[in-house]
């Protein structure tokens, strides 16, 4: 059993997609609706700030090596920066971009999942922006996650497979074993291991760095998994597009599911707050927090 109650952000049509946990502990929420972010606490009360453009649709947000909060906007090719003091600024990519995921790299840089490009880029403090060549076309480069191996890891939605890129932009492929799973949300787990999902095959993923590629089917296979946090006692949290669901996979292998109240809410991004906490961006409904 767990308790899911659920925090209305902004009124309706705020539009909550990306969320993660800030470096001030507090929870950092991407408004795809409301052209902007919002600083949330523990309680539910938020303070939101506006996008630049105010028309913009911010999507995954992440905190970079600098403190900051930084998020990718849908068809822009720019990165958004908040401060923990609320003071927004962009940083421009190279044209057609299209960035997407994003991750703190262990070199100080920044790091970016361009996926209309077929690269990975990096953005160093001072703004100089650098991009990675892919070994495949059409790879729809979608998340981030740093592995173990301080190299950086993502998943190719299109192209079916798992890029290990080095500090040094090298790129190996580690092919996902079911044909067209539509790999998305890529998290490091507590055992050194990536998880990952599978949007259009209804599973979860567990990648070593040897490339040793284990999956675990969902109950529901049209479930259509998104988003993955590591559980700090072994396992992950995931999103249940689809099902309008939340669940865990422990580190046996079991799954548990959980419905969320809110009717077809479209389940996006999750993160664990500092009491390990679960919180859920609901991008047609409220963010919803679960304790199991």
């Amino acid at each position: 059993m767990a308790d899911i109650r659920e925090i209305e952000l902004a009124g309706p049509g705020a539009g909550p997609y990306g969320i993660t946990t800030g470096p001030d502990g507090a929870l950092w929420v991407t408004l795809a609706g409301g052209g902007g972010t919002a600083r949330v606490w523990p309680d539910g009360t938020a303070r939101h700030h506006r996008d630049d453009p105010p028309d913009s649709r911010p999507l995954i947000i992440t905190t970079g090596p600098d403190g900051a909060l930084w998020y990718t906007r849908s068809g822009d090719d720019r990165l958004g920066r908040v401060t923990t003091g609320g003071v927004t600024s962009s940083v421009p990519l190279p044209a057609g971009s299209g960035p997407c995921g994003l991750a703190a790299g262990p070199d100080g840089a920044l790091w970016y999942a361009a996926m209309n490009r077929d690269t990975i880029g990096r953005v160093t403090p001072d703004g100089r922006v650098t991009e990675f060549p892919l070994p495949v076309t059409g790879a729809f480069a979608s998340m981030l996650a740093v592995g173990p191996d301080e190299a950086l890891w993502c998943t190719l939605n299109q192209a079916n497979a798992i890029a290990r890129i080095g500090l040094d932009g090298r790129v190996r492929l580690h092919p996902v074993p079911t044909a067209a799973s539509g790999p998305v949300g890529i998290t490091l787990g507590a055992d050194g291991a990536l998880w990952f999902v599978e949007i259009a095959a209804g599973q979860l993923g567990r990648l070593t760095v040897d490339g040793t590629i284990t999956e675990f089917p969902l109950p529901d296979r049209a479930a259509r998994p998104h988003a993955v946090v590591a559980d700090p006692a072994g396992g992950c949290w995931f999103t249940e597009w689809g099902a309008n669901r939340v669940g865990h996979l422990d580190p046996a292998g079991r799954i548990e599911e959980y419905d969320l109240p809110t009717p077809n809410s479209e389940p996006h991004g999750l993160t664990l707050a500092p009491d390990h906490t679960l919180w859920i961006a609901l991008e047609q409904g409220p963010l919803a927090h679960l304790t199991p």
